[in-house]
């Protein structure tokens, strides 16, 4: 019993990290049903936390796959993508939460403002890159709430 009180705290907790950029979300949720399995010993457990394991890999695959796609076929750079990460950790720290997501779109910006030489040009690179961030956390959450899905499924059933 308080294997599965644990087991949920870490699941929801997972879930809220994937909306706030702060805690690895996925990372707990996949602990959380570990947690859950592994003191079971029994095949169910192992066969949940498998599934759930297996949804979260292809999961975070798609994550990066997707949009990284969208983005190369919109013309947005990598270079581009990564000064806006580099952006965005500083702006994590400088603003809390918040500051990453202030931080990615400010060295997007100003990435494609260098590149393009032009406000007008590097805005629609910017809402491409903000576009595909989105995509990417959707993508994170609706792998996140399967995963979640499939562990309270065993739950109810077993």
């Amino acid at each position: 019993m308080t294997e599965t009180v644990i087991a949920g705290v870490l699941v929801v907790v997972g879930i809220i990290g994937i909306l706030l950029p702060v805690l690895p979300g996925l990372l707990l949720v996949a602990a959380g049903i570990a947690v859950w399995a592994v003191p079971r010993n029994d095949a169910v457990g192992w066969w949940v936390l498998g599934i759930a394991l297996a949804i979260i890999v292809v999961g975070s695959v798609v994550k990066y796959v997707l949009p990284g796609r969208r983005l190369r076929d919109s013309g947005v750079p990598t270079r581009t993508m990564l000064i806006g990460a580099l952006l965005g950790i500083v702006g994590f720290f400088v603003v809390p939460v918040i500051g990453l997501f202030l931080g990615f779109v400010l060295g997007v910006y100003l990435s494609e403002l260098q590149r393009l030489g032009s406000g007008a040009l590097a805005w629609p690179s910017t809402k491409h890159a903000l576009a595909a961030v989105g995509w990417s956390i959707v993508i994170e959450l609706f792998t996140g709430l399967l995963a979640a899905a499939v562990w309270v499924g065993a739950l109810i059933a077993f």
